[in-house]
């Protein structure tokens, strides 16, 4: 009896293992266990790039909100560190939950947290959400301190160090403008889609000098704003551009949303534009911010995003342990059309990862396997020409009946990603989605970079100045790819 127990159990955890593998991404970065969302604190130092995240220690929903860590030398592998700053029980009862922020060095000691002469303290710029039961009762923005790259960290003792005295005012981040010798802090006060900027000598007092806002997409709450330099492509010159978490191009889902403009230390002034910038045109790109004290031979900005949507990001599938992960890297540069500067992205992708470069001309029907070779995890390259085509349908993730199809209208110049079919979708209702953009093709022609790995496809169009992100759920891991013209 003990043998046909012990055949069981090892029957049962060879299937469980299996099932774990079915939507674990291979080259997306997800935690071991539990909840994530917003990534936090992306910075550099010594060779190593930092991955903080908002996380929950205690299970695979939304609570406890405290920071995960991992590190990477390559942007590509990681490894999961030690909780970082896990939420605080205070005295009266209260919770403070670490929720989104930054992280910067402190190479100057500015903030006099550390050793006279230390150059590689990290100081990370949160807001503590303080609440007890049913009742939020402070957001504002804090500090800890490490000077261990990261390993351990202590909170400062005067926290917070700034307080407007609002329940909704957060996600601070934070850059250094060497020319005033001064930190600038970016943050919102989301529920009147406003972003304010502070300056600081220390870290730890804090002088308002500007706000902008109230334009864009204003159909969901601001989060997560980040201020970056980013250059334009073919010229010496670069813009700023402001990013901030909030509504979708289709009503009531999640998005991120952009500005190009000037910024000289105090204000932003964004350029003229008739239109909505968004960063990701799928369903599942938010929060991303970029990396910073990048290195000096890194002249573009790096950022990364999670991918999921509060609209059913807690009943996604869990039963690998964990609910949520995070988009490659993807370094950011401007590009100008029609007197615009508008903003690419291009993947960071792991050099391992198996790809297929093709090149598809009118009557070509692709029939391919790289899915099942591959269990779901690849990267697919397209060079379609459109000449005399009405326009193509690409099957991804084909099992039977069920398939991620993307398409493309010549007609109406309409590309769309629809998940209706592509594998387990019920989960709520809010899933089951179709997403459209119009996309000119250049010299008559689209290039598609696709991302597909397990769960998570992402697709840069016309070398990134168009991407899509979205989840998906298939029921097999030996999927096929079919590609036809119409």
């Amino acid at each position: 009896m003990k043998f046909i127990v012990l055949v069981f159990m090892v029957l049962m955890g060879t299937f469980l293992n299996a099932f774990a593998q079915t939507y674990r991404p291979n080259y997306h970065y997800t935690p071991p266990k539990n909840w994530v969302n917003d990534p936090n604190g992306l910075v550099y130092l010594d060779g190593e790039y930092h991955l903080f995240y908002q996380y929950n220690p205690f299970g695979d929903k939304w609570g406890h909100m405290s920071w995960g860590h991992a590190v990477s030398k390559d942007l590509a592998k990681w490894e999961t560190l030690l909780l970082a700053l896990p939420e605080i029980q205070n005295p009266d009862g209260s919770t403070t939950m670490i929720f989104s922020g930054c992280v910067v060095v402190d190479s100057f000691n500015t903030s006099g947290l550390f050793n006279a002469g230390f150059k590689k303290g990290l100081v990370a710029v949160f807001t503590s959400h303080v609440s007890k039961p049913g009742q939020d009762l402070a957001q504002h923005q804090s500090l800890a301190y490490s000077s261990d790259k990261g390993r351990t960290w202590k909170y400062f003792n005067k926290n917070p160090v700034l307080d407007i005295g609002l329940t909704n005012f957060r996600d601070p981040n934070v850059i250094w403008w060497p020319s005033e010798k001064k930190w600038i802090m970016t943050v919102v006060k989301p529920l009147e889609y406003i972003v304010q900027f502070y300056s600081s000598k220390d870290l730890k007092k804090w002088d308002f000098m500007s706000e902008f806002g109230k334009q864009g997409d204003t159909t969901k709450i601001w989060e997560c704003p980040s201020l970056v330099k980013v250059p334009v492509e073919n010229s010496k010159d670069s813009k700023w551009v402001l990013m901030i978490s909030s509504g979708h191009r289709q009503a009531a889902y999640l998005a991120m949303q952009y500005f190009v403009g000037d910024f000289d230390g105090k204000s932003f002034k964004p350029q003229k534009q008739n239109e909505i910038f968004y960063l990701d045109e799928g369903k599942d790109f938010y929060a991303a911010i970029p990396f910073y004290n990048l290195p000096k031979t890194q002249k573009n900005p790096i950022i990364i995003g999670w991918t999921n949507d509060w609209e059913y990001a807690n009943d996604i599938p869990a039963g690998e342990g964990y609910r949520g992960g995070f988009s490659v890297a993807r370094k950011l540069s401007l590009y100008t059309t029609d007197g615009v500067i508008k903003l690419k992205q291009e993947p960071i992708i792991n050099s391992k990862v198996k790809t297929e470069t093709l090149a598809l001309t009118k009557n070509y029907v692709l029939n391919s396997s790289l899915g099942k070779k591959t269990q779901n995890s690849y990267r697919l390259i397209l060079d379609i020409d459109l000449t005399s085509s009405k326009g193509f349908d690409l099957q991804l993730l084909k099992y039977e009946n069920q398939y991620l199809l993307l398409s493309y209208d010549v007609s109406t110049k309409i590309f769309s990603v629809d998940r209706t079919k592509s594998g387990k979708v019920d989960f709520n209702k809010r899933f089951s989605s179709v997403e459209t953009t119009k996309i000119l093709p250049k010299n008559n022609k689209l290039l598609l970079d696709i991302l597909v790995d397990k769960s998570i496809m992402e697709v840069y169009i016309n070398g990134g100045k168009v991407v899509f992100t979205e989840l998906t759920f298939p029921d097999n891991q030996s999927t096929s790819e079919v590609f036809s013209f119409f």
